[in-house]
This record gives C-alpha cells, structure tokens and sequence, in this order.
C-alpha cells in the first residue's frame, strides 16, 4: 500500500519551523505546494501499479523538488 512521504523527517524539522520558513519564503511556499502535488502522483502511479519506469520517474521528480527544498532550508557552508 503506497504510503505518503515524510518530508518533514527528511528535513528533520517540526511543522512549525516548517510553517513558519514557508511564511517568510514564497519560493520555499512554491516548491511545498509542487512537493505535495508530485508525492499524490507518486502515490496514485504505486497505487495503479504503473509500470516502474513511471514511478521511479516521478520519484526522481520528487526528489528534486526536495533537494531545492533542502538547499533552502539547509543551505550548504561555505
């Protein structure tokens, strides 16, 4: 049974620094919004048992609008 991605543990922060990240950043609010949307299309293509070239794509999709997410909330030291 396809089960939703835990982004929040990902991140390893709790909803309210999530919310309140989101609140200052439009394009932290932006790439949340596509986040959500691509986890439901992940989920709906495991759920239809789409071949596995279609799932992975859109987990490769997934991921990349993760890896945007964390650089923001993460970004990388100088």
């Amino acid at each position: 049974m396809p089960v939703p991605h835990d982004l929040l543990a990902d991140l390893h922060v709790s909803a309210d620094q999530f919310q309140a990240l989101i609140d200052k950043d439009q394009e932290l609010h932006k790439l949340h919004k596509e986040y959500n949307a691509k986890d439901k299309e992940v989920l709906v293509a495991e759920g239809n048992a789409s071949g596995d070239e279609a799932v992975n794509r859109l987990r490769k999709e997934r991921l990349l609008i993760k890896d945007k997410i964390e650089r923001i909330i993460h970004p990388p030291k100088s």
